[in-house]
């Protein structure tokens, strides 16, 4: 048996016996190659250590465990069902809760946590670009999460959820870094 063929079924033991947990390692390692990625296409030579691990201490304790929460949440609301009438209810309350909260969630932590900035220069951000940052995620996650949804276990929807979002995270750290920038 391959060595990846061994790790990615211990990765499966480790996601049923201690689910919360792997889910919360996942999106940190995630957290971690989508602020590396960010970090190089923004131009930056030297990774910023401190930045990265405020990055994965954002997945490790935020993302991955609301996640977790979240979709068992749906699931329990919803009892389970993946016809596409539910999967389509389950998509707009995703989009009307989920997705505003850890948007305003992750501009909050990117200002006060990661920048430094104090609460005037964070709201101000937060009033000029939360808008445009919304849109763009209905124009992307209603798609990413109708598949979830409709085509994933709910064992593996926060894992899906985690892959797509190192790319939105990439998305939201260039955007956030440009803003940045052109204050300054």
């Amino acid at each position: 048996m391959s060595i990846a063929k061994k790790g990615f079924q211990q990765y499966l033991l480790q996601l049923q016996q201690h689910p919360l947990r792997t889910k919360a390692l996942t999106a940190g390692v995630l957290a971690a190659i989508s602020d590396v990625v960010s970090q190089k296409l923004s131009g930056i030579q030297k990774v910023q250590i401190r930045r990265l691990l405020l990055k994965v201490l954002f997945g490790c304790a935020y993302l991955g465990p609301f996640g977790h929460f979240y979709h068992i949440l749906l699931d329990k609301l919803f009892k389970g069902k993946k016809d596409s009438a539910t999967v389509a209810k389950k998509v707009v309350v995703d989009q009307l809760t989920a997705s505003p909260w850890n948007n305003l969630m992750f501009m909050l932590y990117y200002g006060f946590v990661i920048e430094g900035r104090p609460w005037m220069h964070v709201k101000t951000k937060i009033k000029k670009e939360y808008p445009t940052v919304q849109y763009a995620s209905w124009t992307f996650w209603p798609v990413i999460g109708w598949i979830n949804h409709r085509h994933v276990p709910l064992q593996f929807r926060v894992i899906v959820q985690s892959l797509v979002a190192t790319c939105w995270g990439i998305f939201l750290s260039l955007r956030a870094r440009s803003m940045t920038l052109t204050k300054d």
